[in-house]
């Protein structure tokens, strides 16, 4: 490859991996409206996976380095409500920071349920995600 092709190619992997951040930022960052002043706030959502069953739903939420207290779950007529803050890590003294991929900050994530009511059944943080049972009445 010569030094012009090398050039392109390197511009053009660039644009790709920039397009990629832009898409990962606009996929867990949003701005929110908190109730009670109004004012909006950055936030992320984060992933989820949820496999459903008649009576059964099994959400999972990847929340990697959030304690069970930093957490709240609001379960409501047709919405499930996860929200909560991932603190920033503490780094070790006489480090920098290189890269910082998993978001930290506030977040918030609601999920609409499928007709009829439904219970928690079981919750458990394991592994970094956040799985949670909800059964039909």
């Amino acid at each position: 490859m010569n030094r012009r092709e090398m050039r392109s190619w390197m511009w053009s992997e660039t644009a790709d991996m920039l397009d990629q951040a832009d898409r990962l930022q606009r996929q867990f960052f949003r701005l929110a409206v908190q109730s009670a002043d109004r004012r909006q706030q950055p936030r992320w959502e984060p992933p989820v996976d949820v496999y459903a069953g008649a009576e059964q739903l099994l959400i999972e939420v990847a929340l990697p380095g959030v304690p069970a207290n930093r957490m709240e779950l609001i379960l409501g007529p047709g919405e499930l409500v996860i929200r909560g803050e991932r603190a920033l890590p503490n780094r070790p003294a006489g480090t920098t920071l290189q890269r910082l991929e998993i978001p930290y900050g506030r977040f918030e994530r609601r999920l609409a349920l499928g007709p009829g009511h439904w219970d928690l059944v079981d919750r458990r943080l394991a592994d970094g995600c956040l799985q949670l049972l909800l059964a039909r009445r």
